[in-house]
Formats: C-alpha cells, sequence, structure tokens
C-alpha cells in the first residue's frame, strides 16, 4: 500500500474508534424510501475530547508510516532530514530489513512499549497544567512522516518539514488529552492499521516474525491457500492487489474523506462550551 493510504487509513481509524457520528439523511431519505433517516459513522469505542480526536488523528497516521522505517531508502527517511535518516536507518538495522520485524506482532509491541514510555514523561506548568513533552517529541516525527507521505509539503520546501512537525509537536505537548493511554493506544492503531494495509496487496507479511511458518508443499497447489500463505511465510489477502493499484485508490478516496471530515468535524466542536467526550452526534 502506498505510504500516503496507510497515513489516511491511520487517520480514518482513530476517528472511527473515537467519534460516533449520527449523519441525518433528511430530504434524501424521503426521495429514497429504502434509505434510513440517519447511518450511524464511527464506534465511539474511546471516550476522549475534540482535541483528543484531532491529535490522535495527527499521531495515528504518522504511526501508519512507521513500519516503513524498516528501509533507508523510504519516502519518510527524507521527511525530516536529517533526524528521520538516521532514525530510519537504526530502525532497518535493528528489525532485519524491509517487511521484517516492524511489520509484525514484535513490532507492533516495540513501537508501542516506545511511545508508553515517551508519554510517562510529564511537566506541571503554571498557564497548561500538565503537559506531555515525551509525546510532543515523537509527535514532531510522526507528522513529518505524514506530511511527506500525504505530499502536503513540496519537496522544494526542504525546511518546512520542521516548521510542520514542531508545530504540531508543540501542539501535542501542551493540548494533549488528559487520559494517559492515548498517545501509545494511537501508535499502536497505526501500525497495526499499516501491517493489515500491507497485508491486503499481493506482497504480504509475516506477523509472527522472527518465526517463518513455511507452507507445507502439499498445499501448494491449492489456489487460494498458495495466494494467501505465501512461501516465505508471509500472509496475504490480496485484495487490493499490487499496491497503487485501481482497487486501493477507489477504497482510499473514501477513507481519506471519512478521515477529512471526522478531524473537521472534531475542529469545529473543540470550543463547544467544555466538551470532554468526543462521541459527537446529531449532524445537521
Amino acid at each position: 500500500m502506498m505510504g500516503a493510504h496507510h497515513a489516511a487509513c491511520g487517520a480514518a481509524a482513530w476517528v472511527a474508534a473515537t467519534t460516533h457520528i449520527e449523519l441525518g439523511l433528511g430530504p434524501l431519505a424521503a426521495v429514497l424510501p429504502i434509505l434510513p433517516e440517519s447511518v450511524t459513522l464511527g464506534f465511539g469505542l474511546l471516550d476522549v475530547s475534540p482535541v483528543g480526536v484531532v491529535t490522535g488523528a495527527l499521531v495515528t497516521a504518522g504511526a501508519a508510516l512507521l513500519p516503513d522505517a524498516d528501509h533507508h531508502s523510504a519516502t519518510i527517511a527524507h521527511s525530516l532530514p536529517p533526524l528521520s535518516n538516521l532514525f530510519c536507518a537504526g530502525v532497518g538495522a535493528i528489525s532485519g530489513g524491509h517487511r521484517r520485524g516492524t511489520h509484525s506482532l514484535l513490532g507492533v509491541a516495540a513501537f508501542v512499549a516506545v511511545a508508553f514510555v515517551a508519554g510517562l514523561w510529564t511537566v506541571e506548568t503554571v498557564d497548561f497544567g500538565t503537559v506531555y513533552p515525551g509525546a510532543g517529541l515523537l509527535t514532531v516525527l510522526l507528522v513529518s512522516f505524514a506530511a511527506k507521505a500525504l505530499k502536503i509539503i513540496p519537496d522544494s520546501m526542504r525546511r518546512s518539514p520542521w516548521a510542520v512537525g514542531l508545530t504540531a509537536g508543540a501542539f501535542v505537548t501542551a493540548f494533549a488529552p488528559e487520559e494517559q493511554f492515548w498517545f501509545p493506544l494511537a501508535v499502536g492503531v497505526g501500525v497495526i492499521v499499516h501491517i493489515l494495509g500491507d497485508m491486503l496487496t499481493t506482497g504480504g507479511c509475516n506477523p509472527v516474525y522472527p518465526f517463518r511458518l513455511r507452507r507445507p508443499r502439499s498445499l501448494a497447489k491449492l489456489p487460494v491457500v498458495a495466494q494467501v500463505w505465501r512461501p516465505n511465510g508471509n500472509i496475504a489477502v490480496p485484495v487490493l492487489g499490487n499496491a497503487g493499484s485501481l482497487r486501493e485508490w477507489c477504497l482510499l478516496v473514501p477513507v481519506s474523506l471519512y478521515a477529512l471530515g471526522g478531524i473537521g468535524w472534531a475542529i469545529i466542536r473543540i470550543d463547544d462550551g467544555g466538551v470532554a467526550v468526543a462521541r459527537l452526534s446529531g449532524l445537521g
């Protein structure tokens, strides 16, 4: 899956987990009686503030690119030079190469552990109360990943990623949700979404790396098994085909619009009378 699509899926996953929006169909339902009067968008599984929806979406979009940090020449390696170059080179050396350690359950655990430790660093201030400098510093890198993948910043503007990343990092540091769990959870959701996305393409992933579950030769002639369980131990359910395929674009356009809509919805409700929970309902 393409980098921009990973980022969009990560943001959409966070929006879906933290919002519960009732979208009234109104006149459309009157014209087409088969349609319900309203549809529900989002699951509202986590009670976080509208600020938490926005910050979590930013972090998750960047975290959804973390598994590709295992390749020193990946797009995100050039997102925040020289920090991103060093980061990706180090991750690649530790993980064993592309689509190995970072694309596995072991990688999920490692990234979440780092995010958890970073989130434990808090500082009490007079103006902002409790701030989270550890989460803010990691956000600088994650948001720069997302900005690079989504092509928000042209390649000619080499210094802009630092400005975007530092701005987002400062915002998270000062206005991060009070819930301690949100940052490692957002990172974990992003990494898992990335792995699932790659498993929907022809290359697949090995979720149990460093172990390799080789496909028995007796199953190699079964068409479905041969496609899903690769000789190298990777698991793939290639409903999207190759990365960047038309099928991938058909899926990711509505997913991206959903993510943008949810973030916009949360932004306009940040000052809604001090609302503390992002279970948003009643469109229209």
